[in-house]
């Protein structure tokens, strides 16, 4: 298998080979965006990248948003593009050393860029990093990619055993408001601190 480590990641945005990056916030998480009325949320982005939710959050008016990425060239990209959004609620590190808590951890395409022999050490880090009854949502998919680099895609059933001990089902389903192309790909979650 390709060694994924942060220098695959640099090199990725160096070249900003991100297939997967659509260029905005992804339509499922927007609508639950909109959504939270409580703007004092403690929210963290792990694997930031391109920062499309953390600069929206930011724009509607969430400023306890903290965008997280270890790529230095993911950073410079996001920094370079949202100006505005506050220097030191991004935190340059690796996601397995952070220790604040948080009310709310944002996913989108961070489980899929971890290599599966490492999932479980991902669902023991988020559930350590929310706070009692703190959320865990986003978009998974729903799909097995046959590849030896990310996304590492899984099936349902595989995130529901990685949580089970963990975490409460609150939602978990097909978005029904994925872009065409990831139209019955994307399954939609809030999992709840257990």
């Amino acid at each position: 298998m390709l060694k994924i480590d942060k220098d695959y990641w640099e090199n990725l945005y160096e070249k900003n080979q991100l297939g997967w990056d659509i260029g905005y916030v992804s339509p499922p998480l927007k609508e639950y965006i909109n959504q939270i009325t409580d703007k004092n949320l403690k929210i963290l982005i792990p694997g930031g990248g391109n920062g499309y939710e953390a600069a929206y959050l930011y724009s509607e008016g969430f400023k306890n948003i903290f965008y997280l990425d270890y790529a230095e060239n993911a950073i410079k990209s996001f920094k370079k593009r949202f100006p505005d959004f506050p220097a030191q609620n991004i935190i340059y590190k690796d996601f397995f050393k952070h220790k604040e808590t948080y009310d709310l951890i944002f996913e989108l395409a961070f489980f899929t860029s971890i290599i599966p022999e490492n999932r479980e050490k991902l669902a023991d880090k988020i559930y350590e990093l929310l706070k009692p009854r703190g959320k865990y949502v986003g978009l998974f998919f729903n799909h097995e990619f046959k590849l030896n680099k990310p996304p590492f895609g899984a099936m349902k059933e595989t995130y529901l055993e990685l949580i089970k001990d963990k975490f409460k089902v609150k939602t978990f389903e097909i978005a029904y408001n994925s872009i065409k192309p990831r139209a019955g790909k994307e399954l939609f979650f809030i999992f709840e601190k257990a």
